[in-house]
């Protein structure tokens, strides 16, 4: 099924009604086909201001989030960019279309082969899609400018901060399952202090902001809510 103009220009009006203002996020919006990320019993629906279940007890999220997400990035062509539940796909072809690399995790087989088969030939560049926990990272390709999550932890993996470069944006949900969550923006600063030895040295510190209350599903994982069940 393929959207039309018209049906792609309603979900840069949901995202717009949400806020959303960054011109680069909208396009993304306005032309990543979602409707090729969805069930194909679900594809009419593809175009609602809501997430759909896309199996294994998981949902591709609404696509104002999406790009809600992805504008708290802050991202730029040449950035490299980890998102932390690959689910469906559709979120990691947002941010490939806004960014130089992607690689997204997903500690689910079946939703990683799944989203690596709705992803290829898409045309807007390669995105890697690859199998673990996602709290861990993905060290092989560290440091990141931006990693996104797709799921609400307690706090922010300390593997991620780690993971991230100077200057780099994690953007994820925080809070407790069943409670108030916050859309949270973590960045890595770099500092000084003074050594014994009375030379400067980089101290990493990371300024956080709350920018909106969510709810998502719970992050999984070592640094998450519990192991994989």
């Amino acid at each position: 099924m393929a959207g039309s103009t018209g049906q792609l220009a309603d979900l840069v009006a949901q995202a717009r009604r949400y806020g959303v203002r960054d011109e680069a996020v909208l396009a993304a919006i306005g032309t990543v086909p979602r409707q090729s990320f969805v069930p194909r019993r679900l594809a009419s629906a593809a175009f609602d201001d809501g997430p759909l279940p896309i199996g294994e007890g998981q949902t591709i999220s609404q696509p104002a989030m999406v790009a809600m997400m992805a504008e708290a990035a802050q991202l730029r062509p040449d950035d490299r960019v980890l998102e932390v539940g690959a689910g469906s796909g559709y979120g990691a072809l947002v941010l490939r279309a806004l960014a130089g690399r992607v690689v997204t995790i997903e500690r689910r087989p079946g939703l990683a082969g799944k989203a690596r088969a709705a992803l290829a030939g898409q045309g807007l560049g390669d995105v890697e899609v690859v199998v673990g926990d996602g709290t861990l990272g993905w060290p092989t390709e560290a440091p990141y400018d931006a990693i996104v999550v797709t799921a609400a932890g307690p706090e922010p993996p300390p593997p991620l901060l780690e993971q991230l470069a100077p200057g780099g944006r994690l953007v994820m949900p925080v809070g407790e399952q069943h409670n108030t969550q916050f859309l949270m923006r973590y960045t890595r600063t770099a500092t000084t202090h003074v050594q014994d030895d009375g030379d400067p040295a980089p101290e990493e510190e990371y300024r956080s902001e709350r920018l909106t209350a969510v709810r998502f599903v719970p992050l999984i994982g070592a640094h998450g809510f519990g192991p994989r069940r």
